[in-house]
Formats: structure tokens, C-alpha cells, sequence
């Protein structure tokens, strides 16, 4: 299972007494066999890998498609992966808003992190108009296929459920609204790719995971883990999550 923590635009130098606290608690075996990956700044990323034992998996939380060149303010994933990194976020809900990242654009980020060495965390959901509508599967369904690659495997990607109306809105998907939807995007990959990727493709939910949810959301069938938002921003949140999804 993984645990990944997306700090967003949060956190300077001074929150680095978190990624220490998350390593010592590592150090002293409490994430057990869980994955753990945490995403802060950009800022922070060589302090991240510096500070975190090399079982945590440290990722960005975007990069560019191409390897080079004048895009002012961007960063490439060979860049990511030069201090470090091993995971991107793709395609968050956030920057498919505010950067209007359309699908097209989220499956170039993919390949990049994948040329670079990164495995990408491709982040798909639907908003509360949509929901409304009753066209979650769809959207969902038109948003996995737009962003992953052919090439895409268990191995080389990671997709995560993360919807929309539940980002940072203390709302959450019910286990039953999770459930048929894990089932749904495993059943996709499965008729695009085959059941042996499909079976180990990881899927995360995100949305309003915290401690006191989180063991019920990880105990849900075809859930592989999280992607963690607020709650990662302070080591105590983030590890009682973990040890919430050690006990499922």
C-alpha cells in the first residue's frame, strides 16, 4: 500500500522538523511495509531526500513535458530527478483548474516522468457538478483514458482517485462511492492493458483523507492506498494515517 502526502503550495525551510519527525518514526519501523511518498515544494526537495530515509519516496508535484528549454518557472522531471525525486503528481485537479491542463497535456507530464526515471502519480476526478449529473464514470472514464500511455504499466504509473468536491472541503466519498468507482477504473485499465496489470496497477484515493477516515477508506476494496492532502502537513496527521492503513 502507499501512503503519499502532497503538501502543495505549503511549507519553508522551518516545516523540515516534519520530514524529520516522519523519518525518525520510520527509522523506528512504525510504517511497517507500507510505501510511504511525500511531495513537498519544490524549495524543499533536495532538503526532503536529504532528511528522509531512502525507503520514503520523495516526489514533485509537477513538471513540464519537455526536458529543457525557455519555459520560464517550469520544471522538467530530469530536473526532479537530479535532486532526488522518484515520483511526480500529474495532472492534480488543481492544475487541471487553474492551469486548464487538459488531458493531452497531463499524458506528456506521464511520459516525461517516465523518461526521466519517475513514476507518475496520474490524478483523474470528477466535480460536484458532474457528480450531480451522474456522470462521474464518464468523466472518469474519458480523463484515465486521455492520460495514460499505452506503455503505461504497474510498474511505471500510479493513478489516484481524487474527487473533486472533496479536495480540502472536509467531505469525503463514502466507502460505497469509492468502492464502485476503484472497481470501475481497474476494470478500464484492465480492458486497455490486461488483467496481469490491472491486478497490480495502484489506485489511491484522495480527498479529505485524514487520520479518522482513513482506515475505513483504505479498507475498501481496489483502494491501494492515498493521496494525502492537509493531513500531510504535520508528521503526527500523515503518521496516523499510516498506522490507520497498517491496521486494514
Amino acid at each position: 500500500m502507499l501512503i503519499a502526502g502532497n503538501w502543495k503550495m505549503n511549507g519553508s525551510r522551518a516545516a523540515l522538523d516534519e520530514l524529520r519527525a516522519v523519518a525518525a518514526a520510520v527509522e523506528a519501523g512504525e510504517a511497517g511495509d507500507l510505501e510511504l511518498l511525500l511531495c513537498p515544494p519544490a524549495t524543499l526537495l533536495s532538503a526532503a531526500r536529504e532528511i528522509l530515509p531512502a525507503s520514503v519516496g520523495v516526489g514533485g508535484q509537477d513538471c513540464h513535458a519537455n526536458e529543457k528549454g525557455a519555459h520560464t518557472g517550469d520544471v522538467a522531471a530530469e530536473m526532479l530527478a537530479d535532486v532526488g525525486a522518484t515520483y511526480v503528481i500529474a495532472g492534480h485537479s488543481e492544475r487541471r483548474a487553474d492551469h486548464r491542463e487538459s488531458d493531452e497535456e497531463v499524458r506528456a507530464k506521464a511520459d516525461a516522468a517516465r523518461r526521466a526515471g519517475l513514476v507518475p502519480v496520474i490524478c483523474i476526478g470528477e466535480t460536484k457538478a458532474q457528480r450531480d449529473e451522474g456522470s462521474t464514470l464518464a468523466v472518469l472514464g474519458e480523463q484515465l483514458t486521455g492520460s495514460l500511455s499505452d506503455d503505461a504499466d504497474a510498474t511505471n504509473t500510479v493513478i489516484a482517485y481524487e474527487p473533486v468536491w472533496a479536495i480540502g472541503t472536509g467531505d469525503t466519498a463514502t466507502p460505497e462511492d469509492v468502492a464502485e468507482v476503484h472497481a470501475f477504473l481497474r476494470k478500464q485499465v484492465e480492458l486497455r492493458f490486461g488483467s496481469r496489470i490491472a491486478d497490480g496497477m495502484r489506485i489511491l484515493y484522495g480527498g479529505s483523507v485524514k487520520p479518522s477516515n482513513a482506515a475505513e477508506l483504505m479498507g475498501v476494496a481496489d483502494v491501494d492506498g492515498a493521496l494525502v492532502g492537509g493531513a500531510s502537513l504535520k508528521a503526527a496527521d500523515f503518521l496516523a494515517i499510516c498506522k490507520a492503513a497498517r491496521g486494514v
